[in-house]
């Protein structure tokens, strides 16, 4: 006997809509793209709106520094919880998942506190507008 090797029905409108979802996926991100390009273009034409704001500049930053501050709060708060409770735990597991969690709360602190410099540095670099008046270094 032999075994026929094409692939049945269902294998194909299986591929049929993979391949269609990928197209609606590259057409809905070129789309996306297209407009983020033409809405941006009469918001760029303004003259530094955010600047001329008043108490505006100065408003973000405090929220910056705000975030900022909880955000390395909360850091010190996860890590000693999640210290305390790995002490009382006998499991080796739990204690692999506990010090994942230490790991990810102190990656995304990490990123919290570097992403303000890093925005104002590259945003007065790249004349973005914000970076020209606001400071967004958190100390």
């Amino acid at each position: 006997m032999s075994e026929n090797k094409t692939p049945s029905d269902s294998e194909q409108s299986a591929e049929n809509r993979s391949l269609l979802n990928k197209s609606i996926a590259r057409q809905a991100g070129l789309t996306i793209v297209f407009l983020s390009l033409v809405a941006v273009e009469p918001v760029a034409a303004q003259d530094n709106a955010v600047c001329s704001a008043d108490n505006l500049p100065s408003m973000i930053e405090g929220f910056f520094q705000l975030t900022t501050a909880l955000g390395i709060v909360g850091l010190a708060i996860v890590w000693q919880a999640d210290s305390l409770i790995e002490m009382f735990t006998l499991n080796p597991e739990q204690k692999k998942g506990l010090k994942r969690h230490k790991r990810s709360a102190m990656k995304s602190a990490v990123v919290l506190v570097v992403l303000g410099p890093l925005y104002t540095v590259a945003g007065s670099i790249m004349g973005l507008p914000l970076a020209e008046c606001v400071d967004l270094v958190p100390w």
